[in-house]
C-alpha cells in the first residue's frame, strides 16, 4: 500500500488512525473470496489490539501488509495483521475480533461451511 501525504501528521509520519485504515485494507483482501461466494461476508469487528512498533515516514514510500486467519470460533474468526516497510521493518501488529452477522436478525450467526472453508485453507 502506498503512503500518501495525507496520512502524515504534523510529527511527520503516519497518523495512528491511519493504521487502522491500511490493516482495513489487508482485511478487505483475505476476506474478497467469502464476498464472491456469498454476495457478501457481513461481520462486525468485536475487538482490536493494535501495538505500534515502528514509525512509517511519508518516505517509506509504501508498506507490505500480511492478514492470516488465526482461529476460527463457531461465529467468529480471530485475524492478526501486520504492517511492515520495505525493508521487512515491523512497524505494527494487530489482533482483530471479526463476528459473523445476521443483518435481518441483528444478532451473531454461526460461520456457514463455504465460510469456513475459505477461511480454514
Amino acid at each position: 500500500m502506498p503512503i500518501r501525504w495525507r496520512d502524515i501528521d504534523p510529527l511527520g509520519h503516519v497518523n495512528q488512525s491511519v493504521y487502522h485504515e491500511l490493516l482495513e485494507e489487508g482485511r478487505g483482501a483475505l476476506f474478497a473470496p467469502l464476498i464472491e461466494i456469498a454476495d457478501g461476508f457481513f461481520f462486525v469487528l468485536a475487538r482490536v489490539e493494535l501495538d505500534y512498533r515502528h514509525e512509517i515516514r511519508h518516505s517509506d514510500g509504501e508498506v507490505e501488509i500480511a492478514t492470516v486467519v488465526e482461529r476460527l470460533g463457531r461465529t467468529s474468526v480471530v485475524v492478526t495483521h501486520a504492517i511492515r516497510l520495505a525493508d521487512g521493518t515491523l512497524a505494527a501488529e494487530r489482533r482483530s475480533v471479526l463476528v459473523a452477522w445476521d443483518g435481518a436478525a441483528r444478532r451473531a450467526r454461526e460461520l456457514a461451511a463455504a465460510e469456513r472453508d475459505l477461511l480454514g485453507s
